[in-house]
């Protein structure tokens, strides 16, 4: 299905002819499609922080004694958590905005939950970590 819009408002100077904008629906408030927007840079961002936390800990973190892989357990997950949020975030702002321009709610993110419970397991292992390495070091 092919949505139309006008191709600007009237009195722009555009001559007010109709054009395919290739998506279904009414074109949103522009308010709603830059809060969309700053929504999916936002996640764009975290998921940059994702990957400058996993490279430092595995790059930059002291080695864990008696635990060669620790700085690998910790700082991989990390990584892989930041290519997910990438990948959902611009997921998730396409379907948010296919859901403004039908006029529907917006559907429930799961980012959120996702990263709650990665950080949840990442601390739980970062502590494992402590322990074990504090065992071995004694």
């Amino acid at each position: 299905m092919t949505a139309w819009r006008r191709t600007g408002p009237p009195g722009d100077g555009s001559d007010g002819s109709l054009r395919a904008t290739g998506q279904p629906g009414e074109e949103p408030d522009p308010r709603f499609t830059f809060a969309n927007e700053r929504t999916f840079l936002a996640w764009s961002r975290t998921a940059l922080a994702l990957v400058a936390a996993g490279l430092a800990i595995t790059q930059l973190l002291p080695p864990f004694p008696g635990i060669h892989w620790g700085r690998r357990a910790l700082g991989v997950p990390l990584i892989v958590l930041a290519a997910v949020v990438a990948v959902a975030s611009y997921r998730e702002w396409d379907r948010d905005q296919t859901a403004l321009r039908l006029g529907r709610p917006l559907p429930p993110s799961a980012l959120p939950r996702i990263i709650a419970v990665v950080v949840a397991a990442e601390c739980v292992l970062a502590a494992v970590l402590v322990v074990l390495s504090a065992r071995s070091g004694t």
